[in-house]
């Protein structure tokens, strides 16, 4: 993939016409890709809930979960998925997968490629609609060329030009819309913040790293360091809560009227670091330390946190003794460690009907609830601050 289409709007190689999704001739059906992370998790369990069939797909075995069925495949290799999808015929296609590249090249070459070979694999079989999850990269950059150039004021609205960067998010909505045009599917794209919800051996999971971190502090009489800069712990910012991704998602792919659009997708509420650090410290019962002078990065803090965690496990009896699984320091320090204001848009996704909302506070806080009722952290002091 070159670099061609980086510099062009987010309109200019989307389909003139799009075609819009016809009467359905099969009953619903999902398939949910990337169902182990954060945002695919909270999709599958949203379809359940709904009383959809869902099937889910990754490179893993998969723990069974009631309510779907798994299937095999390796998304890499265009052979497999083609086995594995032969004889599938979803009607919705739920896209959450990112595969984490050491260049912006590659991850253009992986993840679009997997998009574009998973979709290819579905050529036989009548989709009514795909949605793919992306993020605010969109308007920030990626992370070898982060907030790099001339980024769009704040709120970041989804009509704003693409950067002149490469970026896998652009090369994937380039693949989206040419399967639609040719396989007659609609489609949607969903722009989060950063995502809290519940994951394990997921690579970006901000909400689990800062609980681990919080639950080290606790048990070993540290402060409760906030990790980033100065603009993120005084500035304005907002998140997504995975549930509402989802929500919104599902909302997309069903509601008529509303398909072939990207929609930025984040709580509806904005906060300051500087006053959710404190509270979220009280919750796990140490006391909390503001940024002071400069970042203070969590892959220093913690860098004895694998040992440091493994005796935690033993000693409360929780099921993930390896910390790598349960951490992401690297997502959080590059969220946490911005010099710049990120604040999002929702009005169009408002304007089409999906008025739903999340407080981000209590997102963290029933998060943290979930995480001991599973031993994931202790048990021990909980305290929620707020309802």
């Amino acid at each position: 993939m070159k670099a061609a289409w980086s510099t062009c709007s987010a309109r200019c190689l989307r389909p003139k016409d799009p075609p819009i999704a016809s009467t359905p001739s099969l009953p619903r059906h999902a398939l949910v890709v990337g169902a182990t992370g954060i945002a695919g998790s909270a999709v599958r369990d949203r379809l359940i809930a709904e009383g959809w069939p869902v099937t889910t797909l990754s490179r893993s075995v998969g723990m069974p979960v009631p309510g779907t069925r798994h299937i095999q495949a390796d998304l890499r290799s265009a052979v497999d998925l083609e086995r594995a999808l032969r004889d599938e015929h979803p009607t919705h296609v739920f896209f959450t997968a990112w595969s984490r590249q050491n260049s912006e090249a590659a991850n253009i070459e992986v993840n679009a490629g997997m998009l574009r070979d998973l979709l290819a694999a579905l050529k036989h079989t009548p989709v009514e609609h795909v949605a793919l999850m992306t993020g605010l990269k969109h308007y920030l950059g990626p992370f070898e060329a982060y907030a790099a150039g001339k980024m769009a004021d704040t709120p970041f609205h989804e009509e704003e030009p693409r950067l002149p960067v490469n970026n896998f998010y652009y090369a994937q909505e380039d693949e989206l819309w040419a399967a639609a045009a040719r396989q007659g599917f609609a489609w949607s794209v969903h722009r989060a913040h950063t995502v809290v919800g519940h994951a394990v051996g997921n690579a970006m999971n901000m909400g689990l790293t800062l609980a681990v971190q919080a639950t080290i502090s606790r048990e070993f009489d540290r402060p409760f360091i906030f990790p980033g800069s100065e603009t993120q712990w005084n500035g304005v910012t907002d998140m997504t809560d995975a549930g509402l991704l989802a929500e919104q998602m599902v909302w997309a792919g069903t509601t008529p009227g509303v398909e072939n659009q990207a929609y930025n997708i984040v709580n509806g509420d904005v906060f300051r670091w500087r006053s959710l650090w404190p509270r979220i410290a009280a919750y796990f019962g140490v006391e909390p330390e503001g940024y002071i002078g400069e970042p203070r990065p969590l892959e220093v803090q913690m860098a004895g946190a694998a040992e440091e965690w493994q005796a935690i496990a033993l000693r409360y009896d929780l099921v993930e003794p390896d910390s790598t699984r349960l951490a992401s320091w690297w997502h959080t320090d590059g969220d946490l460690g911005r010099n710049i204001e990120v604040i999002t848009d929702m009005s169009k996704s408002r304007e089409a009907g999906f008025l739903a909302y999340r407080r981000t506070e209590r997102a963290f806080m029933e998060l943290f609830n979930r995480l001991r009722a599973e031993r994931l952290i202790p048990a021990a002091t909980a305290q929620s601050t707020r309802p």
